[in-house]
């Protein structure tokens, strides 16, 4: 016997290798995975700390201004003495001090720098302060300005902070942009009016002073309520307007969310402040996370290793303990094709393998069974080949009786006998040929045509038959034989003869699509039509006067084995004229 080239020992090491480097490759992509999202994880919580201290400076600083505001707009005892609180306004000592007053409250702030202007006015009395110089049209400035008309009417205890045009002339240079903030007075002369109010101008440097506390490379952003860009860090070259509405839309105050900005998968950390309003984010580029591809590749390698070290040591191991009785097998194998069916109890050990060869000993024997058989078997064919032979010799004798008839018939001048037995001679002959055999539509008909002689006869021509053929091309379609002669016997039995008439069957075929249809139409006493459907479903009506033994249930359900459901017997009829029986089958030429 012929050696295999792969041994079981080789494939079994060979199906191990491959489980454990499929078993290396997931425990590599898992830990790649675990290693890159506590990487992820770790990133977003630092950044959300940095956003998170970042927006507690910013808070603080527009804590500090909120409260320079609204010491400015309520507390007068800041701003006069006992004269500038009566109606002079212009006493220079009380103007002298209210200004050192609204210059300290500057001073004395952490972010004074970022005070740009801080104006005082009270029904024209004018003072300011701040890193930009005053003027005296500075309040015409302020009141023209388009955010005036919005800010003076705030009356709630916090204002949020807006990116507007800078509305001073001399300082759209230096600051183009400025953070309005503006109280009416609560005392004076008109206090809450349009002409009594402070107004306080922060500068956006505010912010990217803040922004600069971030680490290098950061990409932040601090964002208006509207959307405006106040600062940025490291973000010019970016477009975040998309970003900035998804995040001012979210209804949580502080997170973090997966997005791509300008095509590059990032992760944004962010916080809104609800005073302010100010929106402060961070964008991490998952391409700049620190990942340590050394690290990752070392853990690769050692788990490869091991675990082809494993799988190597478990294969030889398994392949040593299986290959024993695997051996035995197969030797017993060998024997078996060389004839050898004598049982073996060293391969029936007591596990699977034991059990393959109990089941080689119980086929062995069964084989050397069936053998012995054998000759038996071939000795009883031939005493049956011999009976087949003399039984052959029955219908042969049947047949040439018949044809002694016809003979004697015709010699006598008996037409009536000679189409009769020639008839009976044709039926007979064909209906031995087989049953589910497929003939031609003309060798159909003319089948058909033997029995109506004898039908014809027997009744005294109490019935005739007309064929149409549509197209000459249909006589070569295929049909299963013995289909239209249990149709015509029943229109012959059940409609032509209760009705005590002279009957005509009508026999068309033609086309229809891919279908080649052929219908049966007598005109007996027809059908009820509550029995016309129980008609092809009842196959227990099949009486032994007809011919073939072949009921119109039995037809319709020949039909749909050999052709499908879609194809079959439909019956239509009208009691006292006539029934028509439809045959459905696909076109076989």
């Amino acid at each position: 016997m012929e050696k295999p080239k792969k041994t079981f020992q080789f494939q079994l090491i060979l199906y191990n290798l491959l489980i454990i480097f499929c078993i290396a490759c997931a425990v590599s992509y898992y830990n790649y995975r675990s290693y890159k999202k506590d990487i992820l994880e770790a990133e977003i919580q630092s950044s959300q700390n940095r956003v998170a201290s970042l927006s507690l400076r910013t808070q603080a600083a527009y804590d500090e201004m909120m409260n320079i505001l609204l010491t400015c707009a309520e507390r007068k005892t800041l701003f006069a003495s006992s004269t500038f609180l009566g109606e002079n306004y212009t006493n220079t000592a009380s103007s002298v001090y209210a200004a050192d007053a609204l210059r300290d409250l500057c001073a004395i702030s952490s972010y004074n720098k970022d005070i740009y202007k801080l104006t005082w006015y009270n029904e024209g009395f004018l003072l300011q302060a701040g890193a930009s110089n005053g003027s005296q049209c500075d309040p015409a400035y302020i009141m023209e300005a388009p955010f005036f008309s919005d800010l003076i009417g705030q009356t709630s205890g916090r204002n949020t902070l807006l990116l507007a045009d800078n509305p001073f002339p001399e300082g759209k240079r230096t600051v183009p942009k400025i953070m309005p903030l503006l109280r009416p007075l609560s005392y004076g002369g008109r206090a809450n009016s349009d002409s009594s109010w402070v107004f306080l101008a922060v500068s956006p440097d505010m912010f990217r002073t803040a922004l600069q506390s971030m680490p290098a490379g950061s990409i932040a952003y601090a964002v208006t309520a509207q959307g405006d860009i106040a600062a940025s860090l490291n973000g010019d070259g970016l477009d975040p307007s998309a970003l900035i509405a998804n995040l001012l839309a979210r209804q949580e105050l502080s997170g973090s969310l997966s997005t791509v900005l300008d095509g590059e998968d990032c992760v944004v950390t962010y916080e809104k402040q609800l005073d302010s309003g100010i929106l402060l984010f961070e964008v991490l580029p998952l391409s700049a996370l620190p990942f340590d591809s050394d690290v990752f590749a070392s853990t690769v390698l050692i788990v490869f290793f091991f675990c082809i070290l494993i799988g190597v040591s478990l294969s030889f191991l398994f392949s040593i303990r299986l290959g024993a009785p695997i051996k035995r097998l197969t030797r017993r194998l060998s024997l078996i094709a060389q004839g050898d069916f004598s049982g073996d109890p060293s391969i029936e050990t007591n596990d699977e393998v034991g059990a393959i060869g109990r089941q080689i000993n119980q086929m062995s024997g069964q084989i050397d069974s069936l053998m012995k058989s054998r000759i038996q078997d071939e000795k009883e064919k031939k005493d049956l080949e011999i009976k087949m032979l003399q039984a052959q010799i029955n219908p042969h004798f049947l047949y040439n009786t018949l044809d002694s008839i016809k003979w004697i018939a015709t010699v006598q001048k008996n037409t009536g006998i000679v189409q009769v037995v020639t008839a009976l001679s044709s039926l007979l002959k064909n209906m031995a040929k087989g049953f589910n055999e497929k003939v031609t539509l003309r060798q159909e008909l003319d089948f058909l045509e033997n029995y109506i002689v004898i039908e014809k006869i027997r009744y005294i021509e109490l019935f005739d038959v007309e064929t149409q053929v549509d197209d000459d091309a249909l006589y070569q379609a295929k049909i299963i034989k013995l289909t239209l002669q249990p149709i015509v016997e029943n229109s012959i039995f059940s409609g032509i003869e209760p009705s005590g008439r002279f009957g005509l069957i009508r026999i068309h075929a033609w086309q229809e699509e891919t279908s080649l249809c052929v219908s049966v139409e007598d005109n007996g006493i027809g059908i009820e039509p509550e029995n016309i459907e129980k008609l092809l479903t009842d196959t227990s009506k099949i009486t032994k006067s007809t011919m073939s033994g072949i009921g119109l249930p039995n037809v319709d359900r020949r039909l749909k084995l050999v052709y499908g459901e879609e194809y079959g017997l439909s019956i239509e009829s009208e009691p006292g004229q006539y029934t028509r029986v439809t045959i459905r089958l696909p076109l076989e030429v």
